[in-house]
Parts: structure tokens; C-alpha cells; sequence
């Protein structure tokens, strides 16, 4: 029984989203830093990015009123602010803001679902212009009859799919590394920005000409996710591509981890994350980094000790392999620590040992929710 309280406790903790520590020891903070790569041998295209993302509004700085306002409208999905190219049919050289609300039924034909769409998006963007230091005009609404808006902006159903329209709103397009520049210092605490991690790592990184970055503001019913992503695509460069160093799409060497945990053990607010999308069936091989003991419960790889660095697999083969690289307690990676080889499996199967059945609910519970918030703008399918 007091297995079960301690259960419910702990999830009820992270449901809200707050600090918490686990034994004095493991914490998860609202705050969180993502580096992800994706090799699509399908489209033969390699993307990364580098994330930073809270659901409070002290470590990113939207308004407060502002961020009720939307989370409280019924029919607002999110907001998204990008240089994206073509952030939807028709935009072409601008940056958009794009305000998601969904479809009342009760509009009948095309223009009664434009008009209702700008008449809810009008009580908004101008409060929005004043946040973001922008002047974006009205450029039209967009029906979304499919998720063709996610695919280019790298986002899931918050933004687009069928039931989804948009209000945009375009200004001039601006150099990705003047935009984040410009956004982070509006959003982004100084001691968190002073930190570097992941956020230095980005600014770098949104010098690269194929960069662009993205802003997303979604509403739930508590609180909203606020997500400063900045992307490059690589076209074609997962052609014949088998012996993966996922840093180099980050250019850089080495990633480390934001000063801002420096203060307690939170081994779960830094992760570096790997998708392999395959026509057909493969694996991966020759790990050049550690691997991490595991447990197989309810079906999940679960680490069985947060203190060592290394990859979490799982699934390790097949069309769609997910890959975890969790720091540990060390405070970066090197990019030998993150090589492997994608293709027939030569090296030995990591050993699933023994746990603390405790420290696996947490890490059940920690793993879970990043992975939900990584991969909710993300929306993959098997």
C-alpha cells in the first residue's frame, strides 16, 4: 500500500509539472534542454535541432496575461512564430506568425470559417506583436485538410491536420541567427542564456544558412508548453549514410550541459536524442559510447542507473529506431561517445540487470514525460 501512495505521489507531482526531487538526489526541473538528430533514409534528409523548453513562464518569458488569455480561448491550439520557408501555401520570403485556432462547427462554407478564424485571431495578434517586438500583418487564413504544415514546420497536430485553421501573419524574413538573437534575449532569462548548454549551442548553430527556428506556444488546461527550437535540414546527406556522428549536424565537437542544474542532480533535463526512419528493417552497431543497464518494464527500456552516461535504445531495430543518450552525472559529450553504425548488429547486446524497482518508476515516469514533450512537436508514426 505505501508502494502504491508513493506511486500516485510522484505522478501527481510530475502531472503539474513542477521541481521535485526523489531521495535528495534526482531532480526534474520545469526547464528543459533537447538536442535531436533524425537520419530519414526514406528521404535520404538528416535534421537537428536543438530545443529548449519549460512550462513556466519564468524560464520562458511570455507575459503572463498573454499566456492565459490563449491557454483560457476555447479554440486556440497554439501559436507559432518561424522563419520557417513556406510556413504555409502561399508565404514565400516572410516569417509568419501563425495563429492555430479549431474549426467551429458551426461555420458553413469557406468564408464563415475564414471570417470566425480572423475574428478570434485579431483579439490576439497585436499583444502578440508587442511580446515578440515584431509588426507581422494580417496575410490570409489557411484550412488545413491534411498535416502537410507539420511536416515542414517539424510539428504534430497542435498546428495543423484536419479540423485546423490558421490565421497568419507574415513580416519580413530575417537571417535565423538576427531572430534567435533577438527572440531569445525577449524570452530567455539572462541566468539561463549566462548558463550557455544547449542555448549556446543553438546561437552557434543559427549561424549555419540552412538554419531556421521556431517558437510555439501550446495551451493546456493548466498551464502552456513554451518551445524555442532551432533546426537545420541537411538534403540528401542520409544518402548511403551508415557510419553516424550525430554532432556533426550540430557542428560542433562537443554539447554541454546548461550551468542552470549545476546546482542539484538532474540527469533527465539534458538529453540528446537519435531517430533512424528506414524503409526497410535495420539496427544499429558499434556503439562507440557506453550503454546503459536497463529493465524491460511494460514494455519500455527503463534505465536502472541514473548515474552513468550513455545510450538507451528502443526499439534498437526495425523502420523506426529511437535512441537516448542521457548524461549522468557528467556535464558533456564528446562526439566519439555518440558515434554508431547503422546496419547488421557485430557488437554484444547490452546486459539488463537488477534495480531498484523505485528509482525505475521515477525514471519510467522522467523518461516518459520528455520523450512525450520532445516528440509532441514532432509527431512521428510508426
Amino acid at each position: 500500500m505505501k508502494r502504491i501512495f508513493l506511486v500516485f505521489a510522484i505522478v501527481g507531482i510530475f502531472a503539474f509539472t513542477t521541481n521535485f526531487a526523489f531521495s535528495q538526489e534526482i531532480g526534474l526541473a520545469t526547464f528543459q534542454e533537447t538536442a535531436q538528430v533524425i537520419v530519414d533514409r526514406r528521404s535520404q534528409e538528416v535534421t537537428a535541432s536543438l530545443t529548449l523548453q519549460t512550462t513556466s513562464i519564468q524560464e520562458i518569458k511570455v507575459p503572463s496575461d498573454l499566456e492565459k488569455k490563449i491557454r483560457e480561448h476555447e479554440r486556440i491550439t497554439s501559436i507559432i512564430v518561424t522563419n520557417q520557408n513556406e510556413c504555409i501555401l502561399g508565404v514565400v520570403d516572410d516569417s509568419c506568425i501563425m495563429i492555430n485556432v479549431q474549426r467551429d462547427p458551426s461555420d458553413k462554407g469557406i468564408i464563415a470559417i475564414q471570417d470566425s478564424t480572423k475574428e478570434v485571431a485579431e483579439q490576439f495578434i497585436s499583444e502578440i506583436n508587442q511580446a515578440f517586438d515584431t509588426d507581422a500583418k494580417f496575410h490570409s487564413v489557411y484550412v488545413h485538410s491534411d498535416d502537410e504544415t507539420n511536416r515542414i514546420l517539424e510539428t504534430s497536430g497542435a498546428v495543423s491536420g484536419r479540423g485546423t485553421v490558421s490565421a497568419v501573419y507574415v513580416m519580413p524574413m530575417e537571417d535565423t541567427d538576427s531572430m534567435y538573437e533577438k527572440i531569445s534575449a525577449i524570452l530567455i532569462p539572462k541566468i539561463i542564456r549566462d548558463s550557455d548548454g544547449f542555448y549556446l549551442a543553438a546561437k552557434e548553430l543559427s549561424f549555419n544558412e540552412n538554419s531556421k527556428m521556431t517558437f510555439s506556444i501550446i495551451p493546456f488546461e493548466n498551464n502552456s508548453l513554451l518551445q524555442l527550437k532551432l533546426s537545420v535540414s541537411y538534403p540528401e546527406a542520409g544518402k548511403g549514410l551508415t557510419e553516424v556522428s550525430p554532432l556533426e549536424f550540430l557542428d560542433t565537437d562537443e554539447l554541454n550541459r546548461s550551468e542552470y542544474f549545476s546546482s542539484g542532480f538532474y540527469p533527465l533535463n539534458s538529453i540528446f536524442q537519435v531517430v533512424i526512419l528506414s524503409p526497410e528493417s535495420t539496427t544499429i552497431s558499434n556503439i562507440k559510447g557506453n550503454t546503459v543497464p536497463t529493465q524491460i518494464m511494460d514494455g519500455e527500456k527503463i534505465p536502472t542507473q541514473l548515474t552513468e552516461e550513455g545510450w538507451i535504445f528502443d526499439p534498437d531495430e526495425g523502420q523506426r529506431i529511437q535512441g537516448k543518450y542521457i548524461f549522468g552525472k557528467e556535464s558533456s559529450i564528446e562526439a566519439n561517445d555518440l558515434m554508431f553504425v547503422i546496419g547488421e548488429q557485430t557488437s554484444p547486446t547490452p546486459t539488463e540487470t537488477s534495480f531498484d524497482e523505485s528509482i525505475a518508476i521515477l525514471a519510467i515516469i522522467i523518461v516518459g514525460g520528455v520523450a512525450a514533450a520532445i516528440f509532441f512537436l514532432k509527431g512521428y508514426k510508426k
